[in-house]
């Protein structure tokens, strides 16, 4: 399928985006949902050390009250090679508060998480020990990750946290771990056609740059870069002009790169080459 990269015109006035600053240390795999390829779950695998390496799956966005070790979520890691897998679960912030529910994460080189809600994974685990010890996580080289809400409860803004309809992008839930700052992170992009949507989000915090992934598509974010994987589109949206043309947003294919502090985006060849906007035609 043929990448295309498309700019729109900038609303003019706009002031131009804050630095974007991902993790000091330590890799983000951003997953837009609907997590089947492989490579995805593999290159997560990878970065936390490989098979043997201990990870741990967190499905508190789900709607089930409870999740034990059977849980049929694992299925997918497994069958990719991890055999070192705990699955960490509560709704109760006094419990996330703890010293023995926090072990496991002290002990692992990932954490994923799952989807559902991201306003239940904030009501969990935000300002807690747990959310303490993810920090300290990236912090020692780790990897964290998260597929559709487990997405978007990543970065500092968090979109689709309401609690009554995850169609509103600015909810009553609105602050998130924070592991990419200055960013909010959309998923399920183009299958379930909300490109349009972010453009509300930085039109009230122009300060933030807005990511949208699709489904089956991931960025892995590594300090302030990320490579783009999968098999559908990463979409950028910035209020500060992007790609050699002024733009509000535009699409980022498999093995294209983008630099969150420099706000260009590259794509490899025989070398990384910078990408150029194409406005569309009419």
């Amino acid at each position: 399928m043929r990448r295309l990269v498309i700019a729109l015109v900038v609303v003019a006035g706009l002031p131009l985006a804050a630095a974007d600053i991902g993790p000091d240390k330590g890799t983000l795999v951003i997953v837009g949902g609907n997590m089947q390829d492989p490579a995805i779950v593999k290159r997560f695998i990878d970065l936390a050390g490989g098979p043997g390496a201990p990870i741990v799956i967190v499905p508190t966005a789900g709607d089930a009250d409870d999740y034990d070790q059977y849980y049929s979520g694992l299925k997918q890691w497994r069958d990719n090679g991890a055999t070192n897998l705990t699955v960490v679960h509560t709704r109760d912030r006094k419990v996330a508060d703890t010293e023995a529910f926090v072990k496991p994460i002290r002990a692992a080189r990932g954490v994923f998480f799952l989807g559902g809600r991201q306003w239940r994974l904030a009501d969990s685990y935000l300002n807690t020990l747990t959310h303490k010890e993810l920090n300290a996580l990236l912090a020692r080289g780790g990897v964290i990750g998260g597929s559709s809400a487990g997405a978007s409860i990543l970065t500092s803004f968090m979109v689709r946290g309401d609690t009554k309809s995850n169609e509103k992008m600015i909810g009553d839930h609105i602050v998130g771990l924070g592991f990419l700052k200055n960013a909010a992170v959309d998923q399920h992009l183009l299958r379930r056609n909300r490109q349009f949507d972010m453009l509300e989000v930085i039109d009230k915090y122009p300060e933030l740059l807005g990511i949208g992934l699709d489904e089956n598509t991931a960025i892995v974010v590594e300090g302030d870069r990320f490579d783009v994987i999968g098999q559908s589109y990463a979409v950028v949206y910035s209020n500060k002009p992007v790609a050699g043309a002024s733009g509000r947003f535009y699409f980022l294919g498999a093995g294209d790169r983008f630099d969150m502090k420099s706000r260009k985006a590259t794509r490899q060849g025989n070398e990384w080459r910078p990408l150029q906007g194409v406005r569309p035609e009419g």
